[in-house]
């Protein structure tokens, strides 16, 4: 990763890295296109604007400390994804797909916020999934704290026009406040603790426990699956993944996602 200081703006080559694929692709929902290749969103409550120019991408109005310290981390700039695709493309069906989409990184997102996105996200579609969080933001000033929803109920949360998801919200809500689940605790704990820990909550089942694990808490081992995601282990990788791409199935997964979604 290059990059430099010119005024308020941030511009840093970086190779692998593609906004559309990576901003606009179901891993996290607070982004909007804004032009070619721009967006504006949030990491938590800190906002960005970025988009392409030639071979460098711009973050408009940040600060060098914000750019190491936040974004640099949610869009991993510090991993290489040359060296995984590399890794992964000595399968042929992920060759392809690194080929397809290069450009896509996992986002390091809040555990908080990817879980009750996550939760959001069931049995849903994008456009709506953005709606709703729209509406919590804009009705709490922000993405909300657990302590700011500390005692709603599902009838309080009725303006997010979020349907049985609300009773989800409520429980989840509930379980962090009072600390029947800890999210720092997950973060670390093992993979067959962390997961129970998660499904503990109404509503939350395997894939959005693994969802909250890998966009979350950065636990790249994790795998959803999704309806593409089982399109394509039951017509390529029916015995499960190449064992070299199981340490980071997670990112596997984005780039099958994607190509299974889009391309076949």
């Amino acid at each position: 990763m290059e990059y430099l200081v010119r005024g308020a703006d941030i511009r840093i080559k970086q190779t692998d890295f593609d906004l559309d694929e990576t901003l606009d692709c179901g891993q996290a929902f607070r982004w909007e296109r804004t032009g070619d290749k721009a967006y504006h969103g949030f990491m938590l409550n800190t906002p960005l604007d970025i988009y392409a120019e030639k071979d460098f991408f711009v973050l408009k109005n940040t600060s060098e400390e914000d750019f190491l310290k936040i974004w640099a981390e949610y869009f991993d700039l510090y991993t290489d994804y040359g060296e995984l695709k590399r890794i992964f493309s000595e399968d042929e069906t992920l060759s392809k797909a690194c080929a397809y989409a290069g450009g896509i990184r996992l986002l390091k997102q809040d555990a908080w916020e990817a879980l009750l996105s996550f939760i959001i996200s069931q049995n849903n579609n994008i456009p709506r999934i953005k709606g709703i969080i729209k509406r919590l933001c804009e009705e709490n000033g922000g993405f909300p704290t657990p302590d700011k929803l500390c005692g709603k109920t599902a009838d309080d949360f009725s303006y997010l026009r979020a349907g049985f998801r609300a009773k989800y919200i409520e429980d989840c809500v509930n379980k962090v406040n009072s600390g029947s689940i800890s999210l720092d605790r997950i973060r670390t704990a093992p993979l067959p603790e962390a997961r129970r820990e998660l499904m503990s909550v109404k509503g939350v089942g395997p894939k959005v426990a693994e969802c909250a694990l890998l966009y979350g808490m950065y636990r790249v081992e994790c795998f959803p699956v999704d309806v593409w995601i089982k399109r394509v282990m039951e017509k390529y990788y029916p015995c499960g993944l190449p064992e070299y791409a199981k340490a980071h199935a997670g990112i596997a997964q984005q780039y099958l996602f994607h190509y299974m979604r889009t391309a076949e």
